[in-house]
């Protein structure tokens, strides 16, 4: 967590982009334009050769947050004004990592905690936290100042059956649709929790046939449907809190009329975040099988989101092909725009790719980001020990499942 970038004011931040914005290119203000054409070729004498995929690409160093331009398309996601704002922040505690669910009546953003991750104050014994922010607070509050600001985030007090949440969706009729990764010997679970209080748990899949999930990760929901898609690496006993995997990390596919469930697709590394296009017919799965957990970073494994078709008589995935690679750190939780855009969380921030897996633009944070949320109020970033307002013009699609 860089704590310099979460005080540093937004006006300094648009100062500093002005002096890199292209000529006959109007860039709003935070934002800097890098022309890919002056990096192709750097030569023997370059200063600032990229030794580790954590280091992110910064070759205009100038201070985070910021916003990077790869292409000017990237001026339709982000609209005359766009600004990066912290909204809450909690240094020390990683309170903001995965499963954001917003809900629109209510205007709230749910969200957990790192599970078994650093800061995150669990493990083997200890649950994750999840909690929620009030967008309208948040509104109010940004309205009254060019800065920063620091809302209140309210932690629900969950079922016990509800341990390490790390992936969420919906709302799933009128409930967040959250996946668990499980603790020690309690499994892990596909679980609806109402929204509303006292926040009323139902577990809907804990195993398949007979056999624990290794972790759950990640959700969604097939789009003109109802089932469930989900992802299951082994990041619980990589990270120390749960028992040597007993299945190989796969996605499937569950559905709550029917009770089946089944693999869907195989052959990753680690699993992660997923999505659909809104017609049902695409499918992507990020693979972070660089991020090793104690057994530690391998930069030659997959940091990748996959492009499948998805069968329209079977909903298996199909004809996979890399869609693009994250030069920072993992592609993590993964959202779409109404643009067709493809949104996911990395290694110095979001990074944001086009239908066909351009890479456009990246909210630069110097910090790894796993997942985001697009909200009334623009792109909310999950950067671990702070929320990130975005103000982008650019929607993301409906998850709503009536």
């Amino acid at each position: 967590m860089n704590a310099i970038a979460t005080a540093l004011p937004v006006l300094a931040i648009a100062l500093a982009a002005h002096a890199w914005s292209s000529p006959g290119l109007s860039v709003p203000p935070g934002a800097v334009y890098i022309d890919p054409l002056e990096y192709n070729v750097v030569g023997a004498n370059y200063t600032q050769w990229r030794n580790s995929s954590i280091e992110g690409f910064n070759p205009t160093n100038t201070t985070s947050p910021f916003i990077q331009i790869f292409d000017p398309s990237f001026l339709n996601v982000l609209g005359p004004s766009a600004t990066i704002r912290s909204i809450a922040s909690n240094p020390g505690f990683a309170f903001a990592h995965e499963a954001p669910v917003y809900v629109p009546d209510l205007n709230v953003l749910f969200f957990s905690s790192n599970d078994g991750g650093p800061l995150g104050y669990n493990g083997w014994y200890n649950n994750s936290v999840v909690s929620m922010i009030n967008m309208t607070e948040v509104d109010i509050a940004l309205a009254s100042t060019t800065g920063n600001v620091n809302i209140q985030v309210q932690t629900l007090n969950l079922s016990d059956t509800v341990q390490m949440v790390n992936g969420g969706t919906g709302p799933y009729k009128g409930n967040l649709l959250l996946v668990t990764s499980g603790r020690a010997l309690l499994p892990p679970s596909i679980v609806l929790v109402n929204p509303n209080p006292p926040y009323n748990a139902t577990v809907l899949l804990d195993n398949f046939y007979g056999r624990q999930f290794n972790s759950l990760n990640d959700v969604k929901v097939l789009p003109g449907t109802d089932i469930i898609f989900f992802t299951d690496p082994t990041y619980g006993w990589l990270n120390g809190f749960r028992p040597e995997p007993m299945l190989p990390s796969q996605v499937y596919r569950f559905d709550p009329s029917t009770g089946e469930v089944r693999v869907i697709a195989d052959q990753f590394v680690h699993p992660n975040g997923i999505a659909f296009t809104p017609d049902g017919r695409t499918a992507f799965v990020t693979d972070t099988g660089i991020s090793g957990g104690f057994l530690g970073t391998n930069q030659t494994l997959p940091a990748t989101i996959y492009q499948y078709d998805v069968d329209p008589a079977t909903q298996s995935f199909m004809n996979r092909r890399v869609f693009a690679y994250a030069d920072s750190g993992v592609p993590d939780g993964i959202q779409l725009d109404t643009l067709g855009n493809v949104y996911s969380g990395c290694g110095e921030g979001t990074h944001v790719w086009n239908s066909r897996g351009t890479l456009i633009g990246k909210f630069y944070l110097n910090s790894t980001t796993a997942e985001m949320m697009f909200t009334k109020s623009g792109l909310v970033i999950l950067d671990e020990e702070t929320l990130y307002l975005v103000n982008i013009q650019a929607q993301g699609i409906s998850l709503t499942t009536l």
